[in-house]
């Protein structure tokens, strides 16, 4: 079973650049948004996969299909590999609700829930050496108390009715900016709940309630857990 990690942000908190410090001979990254990567010299770590590049880190499949795929086919013919990154991956529901826009009923959501889960869930599939990374957008929303909470942003309150995305992961961390007195941002993921998110963590994973936004952080911190 691969160990697989849940980053919630909003746009522009850091998530696709908390890739930036993993090992790209080791990193597979299925870049669902087909945008590029917000790092100096990505192009040149990260090369699409084809025919005419077997080796490749790096696909462009936004579908539940496609992801699944590009997950066993990592697992199956790239021993090398070790980090996967599914990067925009609120996008694979959002692609497919517009895809499907014209649909009557509520079927689709309940397919489009199922889809999600069948990947969340596809982890526990793969090899014990893979390590997952899913990052995806927040969204506020409330509980059942009409209490402010903030989560992974789905497609609607049909989806959540459906599925509890966290609730499929042990490690969901929270990505965000905070300001200093000089102006300048730093960018953090959270590892425990504020109270008001659904951010979480085993007991003793993580030191510090903040840690940098850096997936070889994240990951240096889950193998020395494993220990």
């Amino acid at each position: 079973m691969a160990q697989s990690t849940l980053v919630i942000a909003d746009s522009g908190s850091g998530k696709s650049t908390s890739i930036r410090n993993l090992n790209p001979e080791e990193t597979f990254v299925i870049n669902i948004a087909n945008k590029p990567l917000p790092f100096k010299g990505w192009k040149s770590k990260y090369k699409q996969i084809g025919k005419d590049n077997p080796s490749g880190n790096l696909t462009a499949t936004s579908s539940s299909s496609g992801i699944i795929k590009a997950l066993k086919h990592v697992n199956d013919k790239m021993p090398h590999i070790t980090n996967i990154v599914v990067d925009d991956w609120q996008y694979m529901s959002s692609f497919e609700y517009f895809d499907r826009a014209n649909e009557k009923g509520y079927d689709k959501f309940t397919q489009i829930a199922a889809n999600l889960a069948q990947v969340a869930k596809m982890p526990k599939d793969l090899r014990e050496d893979l390590y997952i990374f899913f990052l995806t957008h927040s969204e506020e929303s409330t509980d059942i108390n009409g209490h402010r909470k903030v989560k992974a942003k789905t497609v609607g309150k049909m989806i959540d009715n459906a599925l509890t995305l966290e609730g499929l992961f042990s490690i969901v961390l929270f990505g965000k900016a905070i300001k200093q007195e000089d102006g300048t941002l730093e960018y953090v993921f959270e590892t425990q709940t504020n109270g008001e998110n659904t951010c979480k963590s085993p007991m003793g994973m993580f030191e510090e309630s903040t840690i940098p936004n850096d997936l070889q952080y994240v990951k240096d911190s889950i193998l020395k857990y494993e220990e």
